[in-house]
């Protein structure tokens, strides 16, 4: 009887790596996809584009999606293929521009972080900071005595054990729109986690961009 059933177990074992490698194809290319429509349909939300490449490659309805990490080794990749060239010259705009808003800023301590920072920035793609002030009012005065043109909003993020709702300005002068979004002083220790993997987001201060730039 045992004997029997370390046959069955035997038999069973390559069911399961065949399974497991198939799965790990279906991530694979749900990744690829997406990437691609990061990369060349300006999508930026990266749930939206697994969801979008699951369908496209005829898996709606697969649980295989891949996290946000394996998208970005795959937009990394596809960048790396087909846009090299015109990846780093709009890394090197878009870094440029992050680090004047930054000092602009400079009162607020920012820190860049998003796509700008991680290397992923496709020709769609937004500049993200993080300031932190007493109040978001103290940023908006601030933003009105130097006439600078905004719109204003909030994001909803995971932040100490929670989704909080943060205010956000919007600067729209210049090639890319500068996304600030708006954190209490006490707040400056803690770092937002991304949805939906919740990781703590990567952030910089200007410095750092300052040195990306340089080996740039």
């Amino acid at each position: 009887m045992s004997m029997l059933k370390g046959v069955g177990e035997k038999r069973a074992l390559p069911h399961r790596e065949r399974e497991k490698a198939a799965n790990l194809r279906m991530r694979e290319r749900i990744a690829q996809q997406a990437a691609r429509l990061i990369a060349e349909d300006g999508l930026q939300d990266y749930a939206l584009a697994k969801l979008k490449a699951a369908r496209q490659i005829g898996a709606p309805d697969t649980r295989n999606l891949p996290n946000d990490e394996e998208v970005a080794r795959a937009l990394r990749d596809y960048q790396a293929l087909y846009q090299k060239d015109e990846q780093s010259e709009r890394l090197r705009q878009l870094r440029q521009q992050a680090l004047a808003a930054m000092r602009l800023l400079e009162r607020f301590n920012p820190f860049l972080t998003g796509s700008v920072l991680n290397g992923t920035a496709t020709r769609h793609s937004d500049i993200n900071l993080h300031l932190f002030a007493d109040s978001a009012k103290e940023v908006e005065l601030f933003l009105l005595a130097r006439q600078a043109a905004y719109k204003s909003g909030e994001r909803r993020m995971h932040f100490g054990g929670e989704v909080r709702a943060f205010p956000v300005f919007t600067l729209l002068e210049g090639p890319a729109e500068v996304n600030v979004t708006v954190f209490a002083t006490d707040d400056l220790r803690q770092i937002p986690r991304g949805h939906p993997d919740k990781r703590p987001l990567e952030r910089a201060r200007a410095k750092q961009v300052e040195a990306l730039l340089g080996e740039g």
